[in-house]
């Protein structure tokens, strides 16, 4: 696919849709599909139908299943009418970024195939809607049920009570008066191992038609450190973030990733100079030591510093440009107390350790900035979503609903900020902005050092890359002045 610039993202997340939090499934169903449903449980109608962007939609049923289903409508009611519990889980949602270079057939083959293999082939009902306002962040939801279906095609238990026995094979009473039991669940959708295993069948299939469209491009569901890739890992953009960057608005979060992957190509290519000298000096030490009376570097270049103005019968003069950078670089030996090519291997040796120090000292640090600009980041939304969530608490059940998707943005960030934060509060159970912002300062500093033994690496890399130039054609000229000289005479 020739004059198409293509890089492919990953990004996939789950969660699950639960009444404990004054959600319901239709009303989530109805806002995916862009469509208008009546919740016959409370009574409330979810119209969405002037939502734009919803370029797809589609029920796919298990063997199972009632055709019925194939209604939006009738199925999340059905939902809502089996789970009868106030915290029910209702469904379970996948949200996964699209290839903005695929066309929107080839997503929807993309997508099923997804779907197919990893869901309803295991029982789960899937309602799949497919946004894409046009704003380079295409993306799908996927509505799945959480109960499996009897043979008869009806909801079957999410899961079962098992007694536990004795060691006589008797159930165990509990001073309530209740036996000792277990919950065992009715299938292994639940089970932590699943989110890794659809992660990872993602990549999968995402990579398989990657290849067979022609793009080069490959995405991996893991971490840059379980990759084990030596790189500074960039952060995650976010929808807001991305969609900004692709209609060419340079964003914050942007910046950072940007400089990372300057820093790492720079890196990378100061850790292929290194490399190149280090094979450079293996083959000349191999060159010198072949000699009977092999020279070290100051006295071969003190040797052709001796032959100003002279001309060799297999070289060409020494010219005053020449002589001036053989005495820097005889400067560059004896400031750096290098006598031979060993010597001069032990300097970049030395240089290729300080590159990966300062590597690895970025790897730690990168990542702990990351993480604390990301707390700062959820503690400010923590605090200017609050009234609006303070408002959501308060609203009659009837309304909750419809003003949680009038305020979805703001209600979405707050209680994504509140169970980050809650992961990290500290020994008093409060936010430790100013502890946060105090770290990030030092680590900031410590970047900018960081930086400053990069380019002072850098410096001295030109150093050496200069004298190579200069030893290479002195090396040269030693070895073919060492062989004998050959007379020819020409015939008239």
């Amino acid at each position: 696919m020739k004059g198409v610039l293509f890089i492919a993202i990953y990004h996939l997340s789950i969660k699950i849709i639960t009444r404990g939090k004054g959600r319901s499934a239709v009303a989530s169903a109805a806002y995916r599909a862009g469509e208008k449903i009546k919740n016959e449980r409370d009574g409330v109608t979810h119209d969405y139908t002037r939502k734009s962007g919803v370029v797809h939609t589609e029920i796919l049923l298990p063997d199972n299943a009632p055709d019925e289903y194939k209604n939006r409508a009738t199925l999340w009611n059905a939902v809502e009418k089996i789970e009868k519990a106030k915290n029910s889980q209702l469904a379970r949602e996948i949200q996964i970024a699209l290839p903005i270079e695929f066309t929107e057939i080839q997503n929807r083959s993309l997508v099923r195939e997804y779907v197919k293999k990893n869901f309803v082939a295991h029982g789960m009902i899937a309602d799949i809607s497919i946004h894409n306002s046009d704003d380079g962040n295409p993306h799908v939801h996927i509505m799945l049920t959480m109960r499996p279906f009897a043979e008869d095609k009806t909801w079957g238990a999410k899961s079962r009570k098992e007694y536990i026995l004795d060691g006589n094979g008797e159930k165990i009473r509990l001073n309530s008066g209740e036996y000792k039991s277990r919950k065992i669940s009715a299938t292994d959708w639940n089970e932590q191992t699943k989110a890794e295993e659809w992660r990872e069948s993602w990549a999968d299939i995402l990579n398989k038609y990657l290849e067979k469209l022609g793009h080069a491009d490959r995405v991996d569901h893991r971490s840059l450190e379980r990759q084990g890739v030596e790189r500074i890992p960039s952060i995650h953009l976010g929808v807001a973030a991305h969609q900004m960057e692709q209609r060419g608005i340079a964003t914050e979060r942007g910046d950072i990733n940007r400089a990372i992957e300057i820093t790492n190509q720079q890196i990378q290519e100061l850790e292929y100079r290194i490399a190149e000298l280090r094979d450079w000096l293996d083959s000349k030490a191999v060159e010198v030591v072949a000699s009977p009376e092999p020279q070290n570097l100051a006295d071969i270049i003190q040797d052709t510093l001796a032959k100003r103005g002279q001309v060799d019968s297999l070289s060409h003069s020494v010219t005053p440009a020449k002589q001036e950078n053989i005495s820097k670089m005889l400067k560059f030996l004896q400031s750096h107390n290098i006598l031979d090519l060993d010597g001069l291997h032990d300097v970049v040796m030395t240089m290729h350790k300080k590159l990966n120090a300062v590597r690895d000292d970025l790897k730690r640090v990168e990542p702990k900035s990351k993480e604390l600009t990301e707390h700062i980041k959820q503690a400010g939304r923590y605090r200017e979503h609050s009234e609006i969530y303070k408002m959501y608490t308060r609203q009659k059940p009837k309304d909750k609903e419809q003003f949680y998707e009038s305020f979805r943005m703001q209600l979405t960030l707050y209680e994504a900020a509140k169970r980050h934060l809650s992961k990290h509060l500290n020994s008093k159970g409060a936010i430790p902005l100013s502890s946060w912002e105090k770290e990030l300062k030092e680590l900031t500093s410590e970047k900018k050092k960081l930086y400053r033994d990069y380019e002072i690496l850098k410096v001295q890399m030109a150093e050496v890359e200069k004298f190579k130039g200069l030893a290479e054609d002195v090396l040269r000229e030693e070895v073919q002045r060492a062989q004998p000289v050959r007379s020819y005479s020409v015939e008239r």
